[in-house]
């Protein structure tokens, strides 16, 4: 199972990691980015682009898988967001952002952030999902089980 379905795991994965200037909001952020992803969409889906999505930092710090200390709060809250999306190659992912449609939209999130922009492709290593009830019960079994013989 994919983590974006007909991802092919050969494919790249890019991140854009922004940080939204202060006299802008996360409303100004969401309305360009989701207009630079309906161009990508409706220009690069047969030409390389398999999907992506937006994560907003929430704020939240997870104590627990977090070896920093014990932060309560991230000042990035609502500041920050990492643009992830999934292409058939590197080359394609270019090709989209050579496109005369796509760099004015491009620009227009880029006037929001503070940080400029830096996008790293990354190759995937791994992707899964959750086990359904029945898989996660046979799971731990086979595990008590092998545990025992070891």
């Amino acid at each position: 199972m994919a983590l974006i379905n007909g991802f092919n795991p050969d494919g790249v994965v890019t991140v854009n990691r922004v940080i939204l200037k202060p006299e802008y909001s996360t409303d100004d952020l969401e309305m360009r980015v989701a207009e630079l992803c309906e161009n990508v969409k409706t220009y690069h889906s047969e030409t390389g682009f398999v999907g992506g999505f937006v994560a907003m930092n929430s704020g939240q710090v997870s104590n627990e898988g977090s070896t920093i200390g014990q932060p309560v709060d991230n000042p990035l809250k609502e500041r920050e967001a990492l643009i992830v999306t999934f292409w058939r190659s590197f080359e394609e992912h270019e090709r989209s952002h050579r496109s005369e449609t796509f760099q004015p939209l491009f620009r227009k999130v880029l006037d929001l952030c503070e940080n400029g922009n830096e996008e790293i492709a990354y190759r995937m290593l791994w992707s899964g999902q959750a086990y359904t009830p029945e898989e996660a019960r046979a799971a731990r079994a086979a595990k008590q089980r092998y545990a025992l013989a070891a």
